[in-house]
């Protein structure tokens, strides 16, 4: 699942995609139609054709706002679709409410708030956008949510025979097959000439891959005729030289000169890093939004802001993923040489950013001389601490000393009271100076392995994002005072429950680990509860042969991540799991229970990786309504599971399946009809005959790199019910013959 951040709204101005008017006109007749029952209408077709586009001009089309005056509201949806969020988007359109009152909605469960959205739709008429809806059953969910009110009847959106209208945008036509209407878009909808200048500007590209692919991120955001026109008239222009590096840097500027203002200085910041290093994209985002490159939205996180301003620079095809999460969120990536060239030309250009001289090359591996300027905006590399400090910046906004093997920091760093950002991660650093305290202007700490933290942090009031992970001693440490923290990565069991989480209103993301014995289980699990207003994500860690104390995460409503690696005492229904969890991971456990009873009644579980340890049983048995929402199941280092039921109808969105251990019998993979990708660890030669029997029809094959190797499976697209059925019989027989040669 490619996580899709572009989060749209409808008031962003974008030109009517050209070919296009037919389509709006149709769309435009079906909303304003006398027809009064409630309809739903889809619009369907490939990523990047235009689906939103069109949408939004059809949202703020003059007929269609006369005829939906009060109640109309668009929601952004995307693959990791979570109903809470989208009501709360349709809820502050439709709702003239207070502050308080939307703290009190944001309160609310998930079936509450579809209870208290239906009541305010059912007596108007309404038309709601939902952009980008990836399933049916993402659809199923937002539409039917089960309530305890008798006159909800399980629908959020009501027929009140008013003449409501609901609009999808989706890729896939199985969810616009839900729909009672809908439209089909497709290339063919463009004009020809449209179509033929398109042909003209690839072959100005003389078959030059990295330019034919940011021609295409180019134009992807310039739809219409004019706009293509002057993209080609450009193009021939800077293709009157000769050479092939000529045509790529044309495109390279011209992929720079259509960049919008914000998203400019985040591009020019690439010229930081080395030729094809790797970039953190957790480090790449938390820079960027220190050196002050990030605008702020309206209760959206500038972390979460951040993200749509990479994933706009990778949708342009200016930054290569090179590894993405579980659930296809960006983790990694590197700048491709040529675009590197451009962004410090362009540095350069704008005195944008500079370096010192390095006294030791080898120690400032990042450091680039060629863009030192005297009149740069930003320095990134020193000569040494001191004078850096003394002589150099003193209203510095960023320092990353990552990775240089600095045995010290002295103390006078504390006189960077404009700095933001401070890396220190991989620097061999045991300690840090008191006088850190007295940064009070810092954002983000970035650092691992000290021996102790001294107790300083709670003097950093402005702090946002703090990481201090592998602590050697359990040294008290208050933060409780740091009432904007947002990430807390980690901090140990004992010094957490020594604070007044109450206090800590912003935290979204909290890491806890180290030894746990003396934790008592009420108090602990009070400490979480606090944090139900904003905790999204929370990691847990026993060391050594502690166990992780139970919690009651009910009243978490906005916890959809959850990872513990550490024993348990059991799995059973007193650990109860927040009912919007999206994401868990289990890793050494040590369950001796079957888990599967308990978490197959997770209602919105999209994703479950069961590591090493985390059981240790022989079997494992999904019953048949198990995991109504899975699409992702890992079960990864199981020494011991040999047996995998899998009733009928259980797991019916079931997309990816993976495991890296023998396991004898998987029964039930056949009618897992969704599942379109498969891991396994068989990598010998006559697994990989076997598998060629079968290959050509509906399965794909790629072998894993690696030591530990294995063959990634993927189902062919566009198959039918019947072929859908006969592949994975297919899948199921192969494995059932590896599984009796028991081989790996």
């Amino acid at each position: 699942m490619l996580q899709d951040l572009r989060r749209s709204t409808p008031h962003a101005e974008e030109h009517v995609v050209v070919g296009l008017e037919n389509e709006a006109y149709k769309l435009v007749n079906q909303l304003i139609g006398r027809d009064q029952r409630r309809r739903v209408i889809s619009l369907v077709g490939m990523g990047g054709i235009g689906k939103t586009t069109l949408a939004k001009k059809v949202y703020n089309h003059t007929q269609v706002v006369e005829c939906f005056p009060d109640y109309r509201a668009w929601a952004y949806v995307s693959q990791d679709c979570r109903p809470r969020d989208v009501y709360m988007q349709i809820i502050k359109q439709i709702c003239s409410s207070t502050k308080e009152q939307v703290e009190m909605a944001e309160k609310l469960q998930e079936h509450e708030l579809g209870d208290f959205l239906h009541g305010h739709l059912k007596d108007n008429r309404y038309l709601i956008v939902l952009d980008d809806v990836w399933s049916p059953v993402n659809w199923s969910c937002l539409a039917k949510k089960s309530s305890n009110d008798p006159d909800c009847l399980g629908n959020v959106f009501p027929d009140g025979g008013k003449g409501s209208r609901i609009m999808l945008t989706t890729r896939y036509k199985e969810v616009a097959s839900h729909a009672d209407a809908f439209l089909d878009i497709d290339a063919e909808s463009y004009l020809p000439d449209l179509k033929e200048l398109g042909e003209k500007m690839v072959d100005k590209c003389n078959g030059l891959p990295l330019a034919i692919v940011l021609l295409g991120g180019l134009l992807s955001k310039n739809m219409s005729h004019i706009e293509w026109k002057k993209v080609h008239d450009n193009m021939s222009a800077y293709l009157a030289k000769e050479g092939q590096i000529a045509g790529v840097m044309t495109m390279l500027n011209l992929s720079y000169i259509d960049l919008p203002s914000y998203l400019k200085p985040c591009f020019l910041h690439l010229s930081l890093f080395p030729e094809d290093y790797v970039i953190s994209i957790r480090k790449l985002l938390l820079l960027w939004i220190s050196e002050g490159f990030v605008l702020q939205q309206d209760r959206q996180s500038m972390k979460d802001t951040a993200e749509i301003y990479l994933n706009e620079l990778i949708n342009r095809n200016l930054i290569q993923v090179v590894r993405t999460s579980v659930n296809a969120r960006v983790m990694e990536c590197r700048v491709h040489d040529f675009i590197q060239e451009l962004a410090i030309e362009k540095a350069k250009e704008h005195n944008f950013i500079g370096t010192n001289i390095v006294v030791d090359p080898h120690l400032f591996p990042s450091s680039s001389p060629s863009l030192f300027s005297s009149k740069s905006r930003r320095q990134s590399i020193i000569l040494t601490l001191r004078d850096f400090i003394t002589k150099c910046f003193k209203v510095l906004r960023v320092l990353d000393l990552e990775g240089l093997g600095i045995e010290n920091v002295p103390s006078i760093i504390g006189e960077l009271i404009h700095l933001r950002y401070l890396g220190l991660r991989h620097t061999g650093l045991k300690m840090i100076p008191l006088s850190i305290g007295n940064l009070r202007n810092l954002q983000t700490l970035d650092i691992n392995n000290l021996k102790r933290v001294l107790d300083v942090i709670w003097k950093i009031t402005n702090m946002r994002y703090l990481y201090i992970e592998e602590q050697e001693e359990d040294d008290p440490l208050k933060i409780d005072t740091v009432l904007n923290l947002q990430i807390i990565s980690s901090i140990t069991f004992n010094q957490w429950i020594r604070n007044n989480s109450s206090k800590l209103t912003c935290l979204e993301k909290l890491k806890i680990e180290g030894r746990c014995e003396l934790v008592e289980e009420v108090e602990f699990s009070n400490s979480i509860a606090k944090l139900h207003s904003s905790l999204k994500s929370l990691y847990l860690k026993a060391s050594d042969e502690s166990s992780i104390p139970s919690l009651a995460m009910s009243s978490c409503p906005h916890l959809c991540k959850l990872d513990i690696k550490g024993r348990m005492q059991k799995l059973n229904e007193t650990f109860q799991f927040p009912r919007n969890l999206s994401q868990l991971t289990l890793e050494a456990c040590r369950l001796e229970c079957d888990p599967m009873p308990i978490l197959e009644k997770l209602p919105n579980l999209l994703t479950l990786i069961l590591r090493a340890g985390s059981y240790l049983g022989k079997e494992m048995h999904v019953s048949a309504d198990g995991f109504p929402r899975l699409q992702i199941l890992q079960l990864l280092r199981f020494k011991e599971l040999v047996w995998l039921n899998i009733l009928k109808g259980a797991m019916p969105w079931l997309m990816q399946l993976e495991f890296d251990n023998f396991i004898t019998e998987i029964f039930g993979l056949n009618e897992l009809l969704n599942l379109v990708e498969v891991k396994i660890p068989f990598s010998s030669l006559l697994a990989m005959i076997l598998f060629h029997k079968i290959e050509d029809s509906f399965w794909g094959l790629t072998r894993i790199a690696g030591a530990e190797g294995g063959m990634h499976i993927c189902r062919q697209k566009g198959l039918t019910l019947a072929s859908s059925k006969q592949a994975l019989e297919q899948l199921a027989d192969f494995l059932e013959q590896c599984s009796r040669l028991n081989f790996v």
